[in-house]
């Protein structure tokens, strides 16, 4: 009897299964499983190009919900000579206003050319070089420009935004820590400000000092010793010298500058904000990292529901009378050996919030605070928090 050999070549070698020409595979996917993908892309340049692939990809590219628009550049503006101009002829003689003109006069042509990218649509002239909201413009070498407001407007799904800016608003000397994070409602919620006159990396033993400037801006309250937290043998109180040598004049420059950047922010975000229903989440950065304004459903239904106050003429939102709390170390030393020389944190609501609640949501364990920002930059807050705590008042404006 002859033995019987199984042929084990068609298992370990199936026959290909040979599927019928001109069959797109991408058909045998469920819709549910593109939209998780293109969700995963999010940016909305890459989702352009995948609109043009298909039919099919073009009509689910408008539901995606998660969505990052990158903004490659701002067009400068001409027209912010003239709205500078008309601010130097303001007369009032109150020391807010003598430096807000100063704080502005440096800033403002940014936040001018920022509105013409962001904002609504206005006839171009022949003196401007903006871009228009509703169409495409050209720009001198042929390249079509387009908004953000008109880029989202195909979007009918967004929950989550996120939009880039090129760079921070604040010029700041090299050397020098900015940072910012803003919350916003119909109005300023809260805003967490840390900076620092010079860094010490580790490693290196060079560093350089910004210069100092001076103001009567904000009102020194009292202090409340909350300890040092440092490790030197200071207090935790601001040394007399913070007081003459110009750093609080400083300091009053960084947190001016920091809220007219997040409320101009938040004015241009509106067009965007009222289109898109469906947001729960929005949050403006710049690829410096120097701010974040951010927004949450609540926030964002606040501002639709309730008018905004706004300066038409300078193009951002009204800042409310606030209540700061400061805290500063002239050296603050981090775990991974960077050195903040000048150390400043700055944590701000507005005044009609309760006194008592803001004091006790910062002084139990200062979550909101210390969250605002990335490491290592977090835990210097911690540390800050930690230290000797300065209340401050600022008028609106």
């Amino acid at each position: 009897m002859s033995s019987f050999k199984p042929d084990l070549t068609n298992k370990i070698y199936p026959e290909p299964y040979t599927y019928p020409l001109g069959i797109d595979h991408f058909d045998r996917l469920p819709d549910s499983i593109l939209l998780l993908v293109f969700n995963k892309i999010g940016d909305v340049k890459a989702l352009g190009r995948c609109c043009v692939v298909s039919k099919r990809f073009h009509s689910l590219v408008p539901q995606v919900e998660n969505i990052v628009v990158r903004v490659d550049c701002v067009i400068s503006d001409d027209e912010s000579s003239s709205s500078s101009t008309s601010a130097s002829s303001d007369k009032s003689r109150s020391p807010i206003s003598c430096l807000l003109r100063l704080v502005c006069c440096s800033i403002i042509k940014p936040f001018q050319s920022l509105t013409q990218f962001l904002g609504p649509k206005r006839p171009v002239g022949p003196s401007s070089s903006s871009l228009s909201t509703d169409d495409d413009d050209l720009d001198q070498n042929g390249v079509t420009h387009h908004s953000p407001t008109q880029v989202l407007k195909n979007f009918n799904e967004i929950r989550y935004l996120r939009i880039e800016l090129p760079s921070g608003e604040l010029g700041i000397d090299a050397g020098v820590l900015l940072k910012w994070r803003a919350d916003f409602g119909s109005t300023l919620d809260n805003c967490v400000i840390l900076g620092a006159s010079s860094v010490i990396h580790a490693g290196h033993s060079k560093f350089l000092v910004s210069g100092e400037t001076h103001s009567d801006e904000l009102r020194l309250i009292n202090g409340g010793a909350n300890g040092n937290g440092n490790g030197n043998d200071d207090n935790g109180s601001i040394p007399e010298s913070f007081y003459t040598n110009g750093g609080l004049k400083l300091r009053v420059v960084w947190t001016i500058s920091s809220l007219i950047a997040a409320s101009a922010r938040h004015y241009l975000l509106q067009p965007i904000i009222a289109e898109h229903k469906t947001l729960g989440s929005l949050v403006l950065t710049d690829a410096d990292g120097q701010g974040v304004l951010c927004m949450n459903r609540e926030q964002l239904e606040e501002l639709r529901v309730k008018p905004l106050s706004a300066s038409s003429a300078s193009k951002r939102t009204l800042v409310p009378a606030l209540n700061m709390r400061l805290w500063f170390a002239p050296h603050l030393e981090l775990p991974d050996g960077t050195v903040l020389k000048g150390a400043t944190l700055v944590a701000i609501r507005p005044s009609d919030q309760s006194q008592v609640a803001v004091k006790k949501e910062v002084g139990c364990d200062g979550s909101w605070v210390s969250a605002a920002f990335e490491e290592p930059f977090g835990t210097a807050a911690r540390m800050l928090l930690k230290r000797r705590t300065y209340c401050l008042e600022m008028n609106s404006f």
